[in-house]
């Protein structure tokens, strides 16, 4: 089964994106914010014009709904193309410290470069980027200690930029989710859908379910992974082995257990499920 299409564009997204490339000028630094789930999904494939010359911090959030093994391979995979990674649950505030610590840094790089011309050191100004619902905003309020940004599970909340100042050292841009024009690449575009990384009109949530039911079974070999389709089954108590030849069998018979047949309702529980980590730790990309 093919990936359902998916295809989402909203007005705010397009002019978040020319406000960004306006103010790209003004930062020394971007840092970048992923999911932790699918950190190529949500790695955005113009970044690398927009950071050219900026020095660039990769965050990976959520890193309580992946295994500590696919943590490590993710690690070890950024690592070997040079890109260092600080991984957190913004949620939680694990991990906070050491993006805050990073930021930093780069911005003792930057004032040493400054006083070496003879100008005065200044607090360093980063941009924090990513697609919609990657926990920016939760990482800003915590970062800052307080809450200054509207943040919520879902895509779309932060609308405009604004900044705001993090102590002595630093300035944050908070920018809104910006997702590419099109989504050429329709197994990322899944993927989005999956961890609600864009807006659910954007796709059919029953077809969206049953694709998931077939990325979990490609998955299960891999112990890193964390998908468990036992669990799946003790949860809805309907057995899966029919369900990867046909998943839409699967969601039916479940449906008839527990929504009164309504197979929209059970995709949407399924997928609630996930995204809250009810199916436990599972990280749906893994390095090749």
């Amino acid at each position: 089964m093919s990936s359902p299409p998916i295809q989402w564009y909203p007005g705010h997204i397009a002019k978040a994106e020319q406000q960004l490339k306006r103010n790209l000028d003004k930062v020394d630094l971007v840092i970048e914010v992923r999911d932790a789930r699918i950190p190529l999904a949500t790695g955005h494939p113009h970044l690398n014009r927009w950071i050219s010359g900026k020095q660039h911090l990769l965050v990976i959030n959520r890193r309580d709904m992946v295994t500590p093994a696919a943590r490590v391979a993710w690690e070890a995979w950024f690592k070997a193309r040079g890109q260092r990674t600080v991984w957190c649950d913004a949620k939680a505030g694990t991990g906070v410290k050491q993006v805050q610590q990073a930021a930093i840094r780069a911005g003792d790089q930057l004032n040493e470069r400054r006083r070496n011309r003879g100008m005065r050191p200044r607090p360093v100004r980063a941009l924090t980027l990513g697609f919609p619902n990657v926990g920016k905003s939760a990482l800003i309020n915590r970062l800052v200690k307080q809450k200054v940004v509207a943040s919520a599970r879902r895509a779309g909340v932060t609308r405009t930029l604004r900044w705001v100042r993090l102590g002595q050292d630093l300035d944050l841009l908070d920018a809104p989710g910006v997702l590419p024009p099109r989504l050429d690449d329709q197994q990322a575009a899944l993927h989005l859908a999956l961890c609600d990384d864009i807006g659910q009109a954007a796709y059919d949530g029953e077809l969206v379910a049953q694709a998931f039911l077939n990325l979990l079974k490609g998955l299960q070999p891999q112990d890193a992974s964390g998908v468990v389709l036992a669990l799946l089954e003790s949860r809805y108590g309907v057995a899966l082995e029919g369900a990867t030849r046909d998943p839409a069998f699967w969601l039916e018979a479940v449906a008839e257990r527990h929504t009164s047949g309504d197979t929209a309702r059970m995709a949407q529980r399924l997928l609630d499920d996930f995204r809250k980590s009810a199916l436990g730790s599972i990280a749906l990309e893994l390095p090749a």
